[in-house]
């Protein structure tokens, strides 16, 4: 392991700059293959789910990269964060209870043209928010809507009558 630490230093303050270099170089082609065992969502706009985990896995390796951290336990962490992931995934995928628990459920704004006002004050959607996403979609008319969600990943759905 003496090697290793010649190449990559053991902690931050005896880092150098070419060893904070090879850190990054081996963070960031480690960084893609996470992202890519974790599958597409991982980083997607989706759910809270998703977002925590891009968030967490950012922190771990950039300690691993300024060697706040300890490099090989920093990567172990990561690793298990990512295996954690698609196992949630997974479980979510077989069982909507476990879904709905990790990743939400999506709210009815709108029924049959009617606003449901106490969904829209729930979620903090504004009229103002709901026009913007029924003019995405084409529509200019409340009467000419039969449902709107507000989905799990936080877009708004509009469907039209």
């Amino acid at each position: 392991m003496d090697w290793l630490y010649l190449f990559i230093g053991s902690d931050s303050d005896t880092i150098v700059w070419w060893q904070m270099s090879i850190r990054a170089a081996l963070i960031f082609f480690y960084g893609i293959l996470l992202v890519r065992y974790g599958g597409k969502r991982i980083f997607g706009k989706n759910t809270s789910f998703d977002i925590v985990q891009g968030v967490i896995l950012g922190s771990i390796l950039s300690r691993a990269l300024t060697g706040n951290a300890r490099f090989l336990p920093t990567i172990a962490a990561a690793t298990v964060l990512v295996l954690l992931h698609r196992i949630l995934a997974l479980a979510a995928f077989k069982s909507s209870k476990i879904g709905h628990l990790i990743k939400g459920t999506e709210d009815m704004l709108v029924e049959n043209g009617n606003i449901l006002w106490d969904q829209m004050k729930k979620n903090s959607i504004t009229k103002h928010d709901l026009e913007v996403a029924m003019r995405q979609t084409g529509i200019t008319e409340l009467s000419r809507v039969k449902t709107v969600y507000l989905e799990r990943s936080g877009n708004i759905s509009v469907i039209a009558k």
